[in-house]
């Protein structure tokens, strides 16, 4: 139960020592060069320094738990930053910076970035965890199609005629999604979805000796071909489900993420989907039909802040650059 008055939603110190618990298990380990050894760190006594700081003997480096995290050189209180990590954490479709801004008494602007930071944080590194799928498991694959591309200049033939449909073409930001039946989801923000990005983003992410399943779109037979198995549902013929066969589980991914990004977020450039993409999968792969409740996936929002540095710089990055 997510008790707002906790210690740690309203302490620095308790919250950082809490941070400090989540990122140093069996002690301080000093971001610069890697020394564990409790004998060659010394934790200052906070009279000369900020409360929290410690000084590594081997590479003589003050540090603290932020340092090498989304939360380094922040001035904004830690508590904080720990009660926006769980808001973000919790909330299904997403908590709008405006609300964060509400929330923690903080301006506007710093509630939009702290949310930026978290997303860095929810973002999955995909060489470490490794595919998804696997010999005998289900992989379902769509494309959706949504908010507005932003590289390409107005059509003179439209003369001002609103855009009635979401298809290749029509001006609107693509993504390809995958998800693994009873596992997780991995989505992502491309310039065009055809054959060739679909290709290689399946290769990448799903072992050939899975079993590939999709709607009719042109996108996926020939690669299909490649897999264990490839069967499709045909969306166009009023038909959803086949036996095991149907996308409804990826639709029901790209349901969530379109009524969080209409109903919470409103708007979003295309240059900053990948971000929200990398939230609604961190939250969609911690599901409560998973048995993790809203505490445990903050807490493991918590250890993945380490090494995911985000400046504004780079905040405005565009997705593939």
């Amino acid at each position: 139960m997510f008790d707002l008055t906790h210690e740690i939603y309203q302490d620095a110190d308790k919250a950082r020592e809490h941070l400090e618990a989540i990122q140093w298990p069996n002690g301080p380990v000093c971001p610069h060069c890697g020394n564990v050894d409790a004998d060659r760190i010394t934790k200052l006594n906070g009279k000369s320094t900020r409360p929290g700081v410690y000084n590594c003997n081997e590479c003589r480096k003050p540090f603290s738990v932020t340092v090498g995290t989304v939360f380094e050189r922040s001035k904004i209180p830690l508590n904080k930053w720990v009660l926006a990590t769980h808001l973000m954490a919790a909330s299904k479709k997403g908590m709008s910076a405006h609300q964060l801004h509400r929330m923690l008494g903080v301006t506007y602007k710093t509630a939009w970035f702290m949310a930026h930071r978290i997303r860095e944080a929810m973002k999955e590194d995909v060489d470490s965890s490794g595919p998804i799928g696997g010999e005998g498991k289900i992989v379902e694959a769509d494309e959706t199609y949504f908010g507005k591309r932003e590289d390409q200049s107005p059509s003179i033939h439209r003369r001002g005629a609103p855009y009635l449909k979401r298809k290749p073409g029509t001006r609107k930001a693509a993504v390809v999604a995958l998800v693994q039946r009873g596992g997780n989801v991995r989505s992502f923000s491309v310039k065009d979805a055809n054959k060739a990005t679909v290709r290689d983003i399946l290769f990448r992410n799903v072992p050939r000796d899975s079993r590939l399943f999709t709607d009719e779109s042109n996108l996926y037979p020939e690669t299909g071909k490649e897999y264990a198995e490839h069967a499709t549902v045909h969306h166009t013929s009023r038909e959803y489900v086949r036996g095991i066969v149907h996308t409804n589980t990826i639709e029901n991914v790209f349901s969530v993420f379109k009524r969080g990004m209409r109903g919470v977020y409103q708007h979003c450039a295309e240059k900053h989907l990948h971000r929200y993409l990398a939230e609604f999968d961190f939250r969609y792969n911690r599901r409560a039909a998973l048995k993790i409740s809203d505490s445990e996936r903050a807490r493991q929002l918590l250890a993945a802040i380490n090494g995911k540095r985000l400046t504004y710089r780079r905040i405005g990055e565009a997705a593939n650059a």
